[in-house]
C-alpha cells in the first residue's frame, strides 16, 4: 500500500512515543529527555521535534497519564520515517535506553492534509 499524498507529494507522518520508566525519578526523566535531544533531533526530513516529561499538572479525567516522557517528530514523508527508523542515532538511542524503559507506546498518524 501506498502512503496518501496530495498532488503526489508525500503527506507528513506523525510520530508520537510515550516511555514508561521503570524508575520515574526525575533525574532518570531528565536523562531520557536529553537522550531524546542529543540522539533523535536533526534527522533527515524533520519538520518538527519536541520531547519532554508528562504535564503533572494536567490531570484531568480525559488525560492518560501513564508515562513519564513523550517524544513528538513529524517528518516529511513516511520514508523520512523509515530512514530515521533505521540511522545509526536512532539505534544507538534505543541501545543505550531500553533497559530503562518499562513501556513503549509508538502512535504514528499521516497528516490529514
Amino acid at each position: 500500500m501506498r502512503p496518501p499524498t496530495i498532488a503526489g507529494v508525500s503527506r507528513a507522518l506523525i510520530h508520537n512515543v510515550y516511555f514508561t520508566l521503570h524508575d520515574g525519578s526525575p533525574a532518570n526523566i531528565r536523562q531520557l529527555v536529553d537522550a531524546c535531544y542529543e540522539l533523535l533531533l536533526g534527522h533527515a526530513g524533520e519538520r518538527f521535534f519536541a520531547a519532554g516529561p508528562l504535564a503533572a499538572e494536567l490531570d484531568r479525567p480525559v488525560n492518560v497519564r501513564d508515562f513519564h516522557v513523550g517524544l513528538h517528530v513529524v517528518f516529511a514523508s513516511k520514508q523520512a520515517h523509515d530512514d530515521y527508523q533505521v540511522s545509526q542515532r536512532h539505534q544507538r538511542f534505543v541501545d543505550e535506553h531500553k533497559a530503562s524503559w518499562a513501556a513503549v507506546r509508538v502512535f504514528d498518524t499521516f497528516a490529514s492534509r
